[in-house]
């Protein structure tokens, strides 16, 4: 494959990734049966993703920003402030009769930073190590936020088993971004070859993370068509919104314009898919159906900005 063919490839996955995005979850929600394989797979690719993530991390940033934690304190504020109280206030609005929806729709933005975030940092220009230091943080936290906030809000406890949930972190986060930064430090040949794609490489781990997720969420969706369209209308305001709200406090407290992007995604992306599962574990299957909407949307919406800011620059 010539390298002209491999970088018209790329352009085109990358420019058009939210256009993929909402086809593969189009594909995943039509033929499920088909695509059943891929249902427990979502945490493949998930860790896939930060493997990616470790291969391009910059040593001396990273040991940079755990020397100077500030930022990675007010990113993770930001998000716990301004994503849960919007998703509150938004719930009271659109779903104070249908307290099933609620806690679904709460559950999706009180769960941690989404592993996309770290892809859309990385596209539109932020700083990654950043954005993965917060991620790590947010993570830890939300083992004992996210059932607390569920039960006070709708009054339903969400069970959250702590070492389940914390071993799942370590495999999927932690360390496959050691292989990477492993890889990154005694293979370097391996990760000079990486590197240069591992943006695309990530973004198509990404999809396959859409069409996993979407593949096991079908059924409650298809059971559920009627409450779709306001759900998906105050999804995309849960998203926006803390966006901008992120994006705007972190300028107004002088962060810098890479540091804010990467805080931006941060507050505004969260880890939809995990909220799916959690849903249809511990809630029930009408309250999955705003955190598989919210999978769909967290991820476009995402693309669209980032993308936006990759063209700017």
């Amino acid at each position: 494959m010539t390298p002209h063919v491999v970088k018209v490839g790329k352009m085109i996955i990358s420019r058009y990734m939210p256009v993929w995005i909402v086809a593969c979850a189009i594909i995943a929600y039509v033929f499920p049966e088909a695509l059943h394989l891929l249902q427990p797979t979502t945490q493949f690719w998930l860790g896939l993703i930060f493997f990616f993530m470790g291969v391009t991390l910059s040593f001396p940033t990273l040991v940079g920003i755990l020397r100077r934690p500030k930022h990675v304190v007010l990113g993770a504020f930001l998000k716990w402030t301004i994503m849960v109280g919007t998703t509150l206030l938004l719930a009271n609005l659109f779903f104070s009769d249908n307290a099933e929806i609620a806690a679904g729709f709460i559950l999706a933005g009180a769960v941690p930073s989404g592993t996309s975030a770290n892809i859309y940092a990385l596209t539109a220009g932020g700083e990654v190590a950043l954005s993965i230091t917060m991620a790590t943080l947010d993570t830890f936290i939300a083992p004992f936020l996210t059932p607390s906030l569920v039960q006070i809000a709708v009054g339903k406890v969400v069970p959250i088993a702590f070492w389940p949930m914390f071993w799942s972190i370590i495999y999927t986060v932690l360390v496959p971004l050691g292989l990477g930064l492993l890889v990154q430090w005694r293979v370097k040949r391996v990760a000079e070859a990486i590197r240069p794609h591992a943006g695309v490489l990530s973004q198509l781990s990404l999809l396959f993370v859409v069409l996993s997720a979407m593949t096991g969420a079908a059924a409650p969706l298809k059971d559920h068509l009627s409450v779709l369209p306001v759900v998906f209308f105050a999804v995309i305001l849960q998203i926006i919104i803390p966006m901008g709200l992120g994006y705007w406090c972190a300028r107004w407290l002088k962060v810098g314009e890479a540091n804010a992007r990467s805080m931006l995604f941060h507050v505004g992306i969260t880890n939809t898919a995990l909220a799916t599962t959690l849903a249809i574990e511990h809630i029930s299957s009408l309250a999955a159906v705003p955190a598989v909407v919210a999978v769909v949307c967290n991820l476009t919406i995402g693309a669209i900005v980032a993308n936006w800011w990759e063209a700017k620059n």
